[in-house]
């Protein structure tokens, strides 16, 4: 269907203007001041809205396949788009995991069956899958993940000589979940021998502190740094970190980016008081000078994307100790809302959020045609109100898992509707299910 969108303020490439913008084929074909409606497309008034790229998530974990009582595809893939989220990235642990050409593509074959959102899935990493990942082509796949700190099944990637030649040899961008597990399984042994087995949460970050983050992430950089990789690394958490990345050259240039994710934004390590483990995620929530310093660093362009980290456990997981309960927490609904109420505090620009969560993706991954409002491009957009509420309840969640960290919390801002690939996918709480998202493509040649 084509539809004509007037009177928007277009958030954009830097700018705030005021414009029309016709959709045709699935794609932006005009951007005017004014389009008359002679294409007989259905008109929609967005006077007093804002348009916006819809936002990219670089870093998902929908669950599926075999995490299926967590979250699906289906099901996370309805809570982006509700979110204003068009495209994600999902991370490769998994059960099975995407370890092999095989498993990879069983996602992307699932994805095209039931995701309303535009998916890629990346590349999982163990110490001995390296004529794997050389195999894939990756202009139709995001990247190669590394977790360089504890993960599911056979996913921790520790060996020194595996490590060197991923980095040398894998011509892909790699990307890197980073916590060195010696130290942290050192320091939780050390406190279990005080505490016992019974450890509040607000152990967490002191287990999972910033000294392992820094050594593991330090260590991929140095690498990096050593072959020339092509690294992105993810959910930095930590001011000490910062000092591994730069903002004195454009994001086009660097060879080593970063990530912040919306949780390290907005809690910090006096919220387990309340939260506990609701909010326990791997890297951790840290200090209150923590997440002070990573906003400042997103901000001048040090951290160069933001993401949710979209993780989701059933409310019974989360509500065993501290030890047992899994890391992690739903939040690809909550994530483009929670930068606006970051807005309407005055820390940042409606043009920042979308150089984070949309241009800067877009760019760093080098997605075809995605992540920018321009004539020719994918029309992936959400329209949001700045000044209808959202309140977050139990029954709003279309999470899988159906708990929120977010819950009883009212944004100040709402999503109005989303479009993916020019299909209204997401009116004002009204999921369209006649069409699904694309494959993301790569220009990597």
């Amino acid at each position: 269907m084509k539809h004509l969108i007037k009177n928007a303020t277009i958030t954009n490439e830097g700018e705030l203007f005021n414009s029309d913008l016709l959709i045709e084929n699935g794609i932006i074909s005009k951007i005017d001041r004014v389009i008359d409606n002679h294409v007989n497309a259905k008109e929609i008034d967005a006077q007093g809205l804002h348009l916006m790229p819809g936002a990219i998530d670089d870093q998902v974990h929908f669950r599926e396949p075999g995490l299926t009582h967590k979250g699906e595809i289906y099901t996370e893939a309805k809570a982006a788009v509700a979110g204003g989220v068009t495209s994600f990235m999902e991370q490769p642990n998994t059960n099975p995991p995407a370890i092999t050409q095989e498993e990879l593509e069983k996602k992307y074959t699932r994805a095209a069956q039931c995701s309303l959102a535009n998916y890629s899935f990346l590349m999982g990493t163990t110490n001995d899958n390296l004529e794997e990942l050389l195999k894939v082509d990756y202009s139709k796949v995001a990247g190669v993940k590394i977790f360089m700190g504890s993960s599911t099944g056979n996913m921790l990637v520790d060996n020194l000589k595996t490590l060197d030649n991923v980095f040398s040899k894998v011509d892909a961008i790699i990307v890197t979940h980073c916590e060195d597990d010696v130290m942290i399984k050192e320091k939780q042994k050390k406190i279990m021998e005080e505490y016992g087995e019974d450890i509040p949460t607000y152990f967490h970050p002191i287990i999972r502190d910033d000294e392992a983050c820094y050594k593991s992430s330090s260590y991929a950089v140095n690498l990096a740094k050593k072959h020339n990789t092509r690294l992105h690394v993810f959910h930095i958490s930590t001011a000490k970190e910062l000092s591994l990345f730069t903002n004195k050259i454009p994001l086009k240039e660097k060879r080593i980016t970063s990530e912040v994710c919306i949780h390290h934004l907005w809690f910090s390590d006096e919220d387990y008081k309340t939260k506990g483990n609701f909010i326990k995620w791997n890297p951790s929530v840290k200090t209150a000078y923590d997440r002070d310093k990573l906003f400042e660093a997103m901000l001048d362009g040090t951290l160069d994307v933001i993401a949710t980290d979209h993780a989701p456990h059933t409310i019974e997981e989360k509500n065993q100790s501290y030890l047992k309960a899994p890391s992690g927490g739903p939040l690809v609904q909550h994530g483009v809302l929670a930068m606006l109420d970051f807005y309407h505090d005055k820390k940042i620009s409606l043009e920042m959020i979308a150089k984070k969560m949309c241009h800067n993706v877009a760019d760093l991954f080098k997605i075809e045609n995605r992540g920018y409002i321009r004539e020719g491009y994918a029309a992936d957009l959400v329209l949001f109100d700045l000044n209808k509420p959202t309140e977050v309840t139990k029954k709003s969640l279309l999470y899988k898992c159906g708990w929120s960290p977010f819950e009883g919390h009212t944004f100040k801002s709402s999503i109005s509707k989303t479009f993916v690939n020019g299909n209204l996918v997401y009116d004002n709480g009204i999921i369209n299910e006649n069409s699904l998202g694309q494959r993301l493509l790569f220009n990597r040649k």
